[in-house]
């Protein structure tokens, strides 16, 4: 553009310069001439300078360079002012793994609550509700897709909660992951009053409904459905990673929890367009000591359910800090968007040329690259393909993706 410019302008000089027969002549009136040449001239300057100045358009094309570095600076700065607690059992986090391991992780403190099942100890951390009114109470994400959960027999199990009680009453569930294949992480509500006069609290779902037949409490079914991850279960828990190097390997625990301090740390990953989520559970049971996580088989049912969204991983492409060392994964929307469910449905994609790999920071931009073939998708992974599977991976905390594609 600036070359055609001064093409123009050179052109108009000359139109300008055409009269002079007589230099003198044309000399001596040029202070007078219309000023027409003054302006030809100052145009002529002009271009001077702006033909001085393209070194300064590449310049321009460098400054992007030095804001880069700017950023990968002030970028971790940046996203801790940026990041958003959305689950009030949050104690603490940190985005970035800092000094503290070599893995592309970072960490998130939350409140551990203690429960039972069939008369033992579990434990549990709190993120999501499908009831607004409940989520808001409770300092939950509120996800309204959970509540499809209802017309799945099978994707939910059942949570019983106290509302009055024997003083050592705790929470019961009516699985855990001990049970596999029957485990799910989604709980539906139910609450029981009247139970002050009992002698001894209720540590199972069956000594709960014996009690609801004999009389001695009320029942209340609820048609809210909640994540309440399961850490601790009778004989077992979430693993913990002591090496702390890849997003999967090892286990989904910085350390063992804390069950009478009541916390538990966590990995913290990231994900575009926004999200710092966990990792608990997964339906594909054989893919659960890989991932460090707990089984849930019956969770499968929440896609048949529609409770669940989809979670796209990349299995080559540019490194990053991914689940399997490439870009992070891509979300279709972000914790408490109306779309999204931290009931993912796992798909993966791979370049079909990996040369070709550029940095896919949305649902939209990974769509348009699948249809166009740049981007091979597969349900699951393509061991699995055509068959997807659930991962339960809550986010507590939004913040912005750090990462920055390698550079060439």
């Amino acid at each position: 553009m600036v070359l055609a410019a001064c093409a123009a302008d050179d052109d108009d000089d000359d139109v300008a310069v055409e009269p002079d027969d007589d230099e003198e002549e044309v000399e001596e009136p040029e202070p007078e001439e219309d000023d027409d040449e003054d302006d030809v001239e100052e145009v002529e300057e002009d271009d001077d300078d702006v033909e001085e100045p393209e070194p300064e358009e590449d310049d321009d094309d460098e400054e992007p360079e030095v804001d880069d570095e700017e950023d990968d600076d002030e970028e971790p700065v940046d996203a801790d002012a940026e990041a958003e607690v959305i689950v009030d059992d949050v104690i603490d986090f940190e985005l970035a793994p800092g000094d503290r391991w070599d893995g592309p992780f970072g960490s998130v403190t939350m409140q551990l609550h203690r429960g039972w099942v069939d008369g033992e100890d579990l434990t549990f951390i709190r993120t999501d509700a499908s009831n607004e009114d409940f989520a808001n109470a409770e300092g939950l994400v509120f996800v309204p897709l959970m509540e499809n959960a209802l017309d799945e027999p099978g994707s939910h199990a059942e949570l019983y909660l106290f509302e009055d009680g024997h003083e050592d009453q705790l929470p019961v569930m009516s699985v855990s992951p001990a049970d596999g294949e029957n485990f799910t992480p989604a709980f539906r509500i139910h609450y029981i009053r009247n139970a002050g006069e009992l002698e001894e609290p209720l540590t199972s779902e069956q000594a709960i409904l014996d009690a609801v037949d004999a009389g001695d409490v009320e029942h209340e079914e609820t048609n809210i459905i909640v994540n309440y991850p399961v850490i601790t279960w009778p004989g077992g828990q979430i693993p913990v990673d002591e090496e702390k190097v890849e997003a999967l390997g090892g286990g989904q625990l910085i350390e063992d929890p804390d069950i009478e301090g009541g916390q538990v740390t966590l990995k913290l990953h990231q994900c575009y367009p926004g999200s710092r989520y966990i990792i608990t559970d997964t339906s594909a049971l054989p893919m659960a000591p890989m991932m460090g996580a707990g089984e849930a088989g019956a969770s499968q049912l929440l896609i048949e359910g529609q409770a669940v969204a989809p979670i796209t991983i990349f299995l080559n492409g540019l490194e990053g800090t991914g689940a399997m060392g490439f870009q992070p994964g891509v979300f279709n929307a972000n914790a408490g968007d109306l779309a999204w469910s931290p009931f993912w449905e796992h798909f993966a994609v791979e370049w079909e040329n990996e040369e070709d790999a550029v940095a896919v920071t949305s649902q939209r931009q990974l769509d348009e690259l699948v249809d166009e073939g740049q981007l091979i998708r597969y349900a699951g992974v393509p061991d699995t393909d055509p068959d997807s599977f659930v991962v339960n991976c809550s986010v507590p905390i939004l913040a912005p993706v750090t990462w920055e594609p390698p550079e060439e």
